[in-house]
């Protein structure tokens, strides 16, 4: 990967910071205030909705209407401004909850009513909230609307400690084929539940997606950027882990990873994400903890560090050490051994084609310019604001522009350069928009 050690070089990066007009944001009364994006799609697929109604309420409090806002041609609603606690909550353990909490709910003609309940809404951080609407031709649920709840965050509410594992796994002796190599799934497949509750639904869920969820629901997206990538990389190589070992396969169940804290880390259906988590996780997915000699990711067990202790990283301790002027691979270290070092898978599963090693951008041309721009004419059939292209395999000005475009709408930084995150990122949409559907519960 072309930019992880420029990651990594820093305890804290440089992304942008989040640019809005004052047509675009709606102000918040107090003196602390996150951000809310609502981004609606079908539920068959990474397709928009346009002209969806998203009302925002509090949790708990559904009588009185925040805003009333409507999604563009990008599925996509303004981004609005939310009263938030003190960013001091989120920074130490034992704090009142440092988050507030929204209801969404979601209509659209010919689609059903979905309520997205217990957003978290964190000081001075932009949170997305993404939608999966069910249209009407589907089978209706039971309660007549899709409902999603999304619990108290891990480190503020009370869940089971994780039982300890070692570090270094032996492989099954099954008689299985096992993975010869550190592969990036396109899916994990989530247990929603413990190992042996045979009633907890399985989710397929996107790599990035799961990882970026995880995150989200395991640490603070207000913590140091050093700190926050420590952990996402702990988290990858936790999950990478499971899937080189065929962990629960061999044991004969069904799934890749469970969502109990238990047994593995916590993930919550249709909760939402941070963007600056996401970005981080663009730039990253791809990596994880090895040791010398040691052909399977470390499993990188970790715990809060206060209400749980264990054999590996502990959240609040990484926090800290980011205050300390650690790097994310020297917090790593500090909890892993100095002879922990980050390595890059070799294979990605489920995109057309690879990163082609460098940066695509103004005066570049050849076949993955062609091709990059094959996939963004795709796109701009669902997303309009993403100007069609001439397929002429030459990164000109119009290029830069459609990538920028796609960058803005899907949270990246607007640069107009395809570096690794934003091929990634055109490659995911693209797939996700060109297959009839995902699997998934539904």
């Amino acid at each position: 990967m072309s930019n992880l050690n420029q990651v990594l070089q820093a305890s804290e990066m440089s992304f942008p910071a989040l640019q809005q007009t004052g047509e675009n944001v709606v102000s918040a009364n107090g003196n602390s205030s996150g951000m809310l994006k609502v981004i609606v799609t079908s539920s068959l697929g990474l397709l928009p909705v346009q002209g969806a109604t998203v009302r925002i309420t509090y949790t708990g409090d559904p009588d009185t209407v925040l805003e009333t806002l409507v999604t563009d041609s990008s599925g996509q609603t303004k981004v609005v401004s939310i009263p938030a606690p003190s960013v001091a909550y989120s920074l130490a353990p034992g704090q009142p909850q440092p988050y507030s909490e929204l209801d969404v709910t979601v209509t659209a003609p010919d689609y059903e009513e979905t309520l997205i309940s217990g957003i978290q809404i964190l000081p001075d951080e932009l949170a997305l909230q993404t939608v999966r609407l069910r249209p009407l031709f589907l089978p209706e649920t039971p309660e007549g609307e899709e409902t999603f709840v999304i619990p108290a965050h891990t480190l503020f509410g009370e869940y089971p400690p994780k039982l300890p594992e070692a570090e270094i796994k032996p492989l099954p002796d099954t008689g299985e084929i096992v993975l010869s190599r550190v592969v990036i799934p396109e899916y994990v497949i989530v247990h929603d539940g413990d190992p042996a509750d045979s009633s907890a639904p399985n989710y397929y869920v996107r790599y990035k997606d799961y990882i970026k969820n995880v995150a989200c629901n395991e640490i603070y997206s207000t913590w140091p950027e050093a700190a926050i990538l420590a952990n996402i990389l702990a988290i990858q190589s936790f999950t990478l882990n499971r899937v080189y070992t065929e962990w629960y396969r061999s044991k004969g169940y069904n799934f890749t990873i469970t969502s109990s804290t238990a047994y593995d880390q916590k993930w919550v259906n249709g909760r939402n994400i941070f963007e600056n988590v996401s970005q981080l996780v663009d730039n990253v997915f791809a990596n994880y903890v090895s040791k010398p000699g040691v052909r399977q990711p470390i499993f990188t067990s970790y715990c809060d560090g206060k209400q749980t202790s264990c054999q590996g990283l502990s959240q609040w301790g990484s926090r800290y050490l980011a205050d300390e002027g650690y790097s994310a691979i020297e917090i790593l270290r500090y909890y892993y051994g100095n002879e922990a070092y980050l390595n890059t898978a070799s294979q990605i599963s489920g995109v057309p084609s690879s990163y082609p090693g460098y940066d695509l951008q103004n005066g570049s041309s050849g076949e993955k310019v062609r091709q990059l721009q094959s996939q963004l004419n795709r796109i701009s059939q669902n997303y309009p604001a993403i100007p069609t292209l001439v397929q002429d395999g030459i990164y000109g000005p119009k290029t830069t522009n459609s990538v920028r475009i796609f960058q803005q709408i899907f949270g990246l930084p607007a640069t107009g350069v395809t570096d690794y995150a934003t091929w990634y990122k055109i490659s995911e949409i693209y797939t996700g928009i060109t297959r009839i559907s995902e699997p998934g519960a539904y």
